[in-house]
């Protein structure tokens, strides 16, 4: 059972504005202009403050939106942009402008579990990992940042990553960092 499903709607919100605080707060957010944030479903940590803060400080944030063949891109959202749901309800900006994943400074992914060693287990699909393939090869200080954002509930022991699963460079709960 996805342990996300356990929390109640206060606790998720509460946890949520928590984990943005530390985000906003954060050298990596502060420093960075283009940023990629995932559109939050009602049971992860809530993206929306995060994506309101930013448009605030006149950063770029751009949503990841799913392709064909399993690729995925960033489009650009805006406080007009018109959002849609996919056919795995998750939610994409229709309109904007795409930007290529090596400009991105900061990447705000989805966590469904994740361990000490910065391990991720996503929604199954392996975007992410795909579309950050060439960060394997590079110094995991380099750019773009991958920053996972989960609620501490969704720890777990130990996660056995494939050869192609990208490490996370920092993991945000509302109890700490990972």
């Amino acid at each position: 059972m996805d342990s996300r499903k356990r929390l109640s709607v206060s606790d998720r919100a509460e946890f949520s504005k928590s984990i943005t605080g530390k985000i906003v707060e954060s050298d990596w957010f502060r420093n960075t202009r283009f940023i990629a944030c995932y559109i939050s479903t009602p049971t992860e940590v809530d993206t929306k403050m995060l994506i309101k803060c930013a448009l605030e400080e006149k950063k770029r944030i751009f949503a990841p939106v799913i392709g064909k063949n399993f690729t995925m891109q960033f489009r650009e959202v805006t406080r007009s942009s018109t959002l849609k749901t996919n056919k795995w309800g998750l939610q994409e900006p229709v309109d904007g402008e795409v930007i290529c994943s090596k400009r991105l400074e900061l990447v705000i992914t989805p966590v469904v579990a994740f361990d000490a060693k910065r391990n991720r287990i996503g929604m199954g699909g392996g975007y992410y990992d795909r579309e950050f393939a060439y960060l394997t090869s590079t110094d995991r200080t380099a750019n773009p940042k991958l920053i996972g954002i989960a609620f501490g509930c969704q720890y777990v022991e130990k996660i056995a990553p494939n050869p192609w699963d990208i490490r996370l460079f920092r993991i945000l709960t509302e109890s700490g960092v990972v």
